[in-house]
Formats: C-alpha cells, sequence, structure tokens
C-alpha cells in the first residue's frame, strides 16, 4: 500500500519541489520494520540517470512525503520513510555477465549432463 500511494504521489506531482516534480521516478519495493514504523522505499529514477540528484530530492522532502502518504492511508501512525536506490536491475546484469561467461556456461551444462550428480 506504501509502494502504491508512494508511486502515485510521485507520478502526480503532488509535493511542492518543482526539481522533483521534473523527474520521473519509480518505487519499486518498499520493505517495513516489523513495528511498521519505518518504512524503506527502493527508488530508480527513470533511466538509471541522476541516482544521487532524486536521492536528495526524495530526502529533502521526506516529511511532505510522508504527510502525504499518511494522508491517503489508514494507518495506525504514519511511518518515517527512509529512501535507497533499487539496485535490483544492476544485480540482474551482473548475473546475467557471470551467466555469460563461458567457463560458468560450461559448468552449468556439465552440471546439466550429468543431473546434477558428482
Amino acid at each position: 500500500m506504501i509502494r502504491r500511494t508512494l508511486s502515485e504521489i510521485l507520478i502526480r506531482g503532488e509535493i511542492h519541489d518543482p526539481e522533483m516534480n521534473r523527474m520521473s521516478i519509480s518505487v519499486g519495493e518498499v520493505r517495513t520494520s516489523p513495528d511498521l514504523r519505518i518504512a524503506t522505499a527502493y527508488i530508480q529514477p527513470l533511466g538509471g540517470e541522476n541516482q544521487e540528484e532524486a536521492l536528495s530530492a526524495l530526502r529533502r522532502n521526506r516529511y511532505e512525503l510522508r504527510h502525504a502518504v499518511s494522508k491517503k492511508l489508514t494507518l495506525r501512525f504514519s511511518p518515517e520513510i527512509r529512501y535507497e536506490l533499487d539496485d535490483t536491475f544492476d544485480r540482474m546484469d551482473a548475473t546475467r555477465r557471470l551467466f555469460s561467461q563461458e567457463d560458468v556456461r560450461r559448468d552449468l551444462d556439465d552440471d546439466t549432463d550429468t543431473g546434477g550428480q558428482d
């Protein structure tokens, strides 16, 4: 719910910060602490560019964003929202590069040929 709400707020440009509203920021995931008092939003600016600028804008507007999210959700209390870069796509690219290496492919093919038993 927090991820969807935060995404909608960012898409609609509901925060009074022209610099942030010029950016297209996607929220890939939001993880909450067990007590729901802290929510960490993993974000990525469109195209992966200006990441530090996007983080800075979100952090600068954290109180207004928190208020906007809590206003739209019916939560017992409003969680503190922290922002981190979403590195999911970077990790996927690194995994693809790893699997494309000839020695890794060879090892995988060998394992498949033996049915996974050594």
